[in-house]
């Protein structure tokens, strides 16, 4: 099988179930976002210490499973079959935000992006995980999406947040905190 089949060369491509749709479509720039997502978690797990890289592959699982319902056409709901996101997949980034939580200083500011690469990739995972999150609304507004698919970008973009925390102290950066100029 080739990859490049050129019938995208006109601007436009096939959702899941053949409708095809331009490239700009809402729902090309969500599952596009989650993708994005998936590709810098990638980059996240090759930084990662290794106790945390078995949950951000899980993570890139839930994420292919999230876009290949996004990529679905909505007429097709229901009769294709795809894999499912569940209410444990939720609970799991919930159970690692209060374990990594539970050694982790009180926050008492926002803290500022930065202090060693691998916590700046989690804070650029995090801004595109709200990007994503802000598109998928969007598209939700317009037509019905799996419940699930929100829950989870919001958990994990908290998620990357507590872990670019926990990662300053692992890699002993240091977490600057913004103190606004009066």
């Amino acid at each position: 099988m080739k990859i490049y089949t050129k019938r995208g060369d006109e601007g436009t491509t096939s959702l899941l179930g053949g409708a095809r749709v331009p490239k700009h479509h809402l729902r090309i720039e969500a599952y596009g976002t989650v993708d994005e997502l998936n590709s810098y978690m990638g980059l996240l797990r090759d930084l990662a210490p290794d106790e945390d890289k078995a949950l951000i592959l899980r993570i890139q699982d839930r994420l292919f499973t999230m876009g290949s319902h996004l990529a679905l056409e909505p007429d097709h709901a229901g009769k294709m079959k795809l894999p499912s996101l569940s209410e444990s997949d939720v609970e799991q980034l919930e159970v690692a935000m209060d374990a990594m939580d539970e050694v982790l200083p009180e926050m008492r500011n926002f803290v500022l992006p930065g202090g060693h690469p691998a916590v700046s990739h989690c804070h650029i995972a995090r801004c595109v995980c709200r990007r994503a999150e802000r598109l998928v609304t969007h598209l939700g507004e317009h037509e019905v999406l799996p419940p699930l698919v929100l829950a989870y970008l919001n958990r994990l973009s908290d998620y990357l947040f507590v872990l670019s925390r926990r990662w300053t102290q692992v890699f002993s950066a240091d977490e600057k905190p913004w103190i606004p100029e009066s």
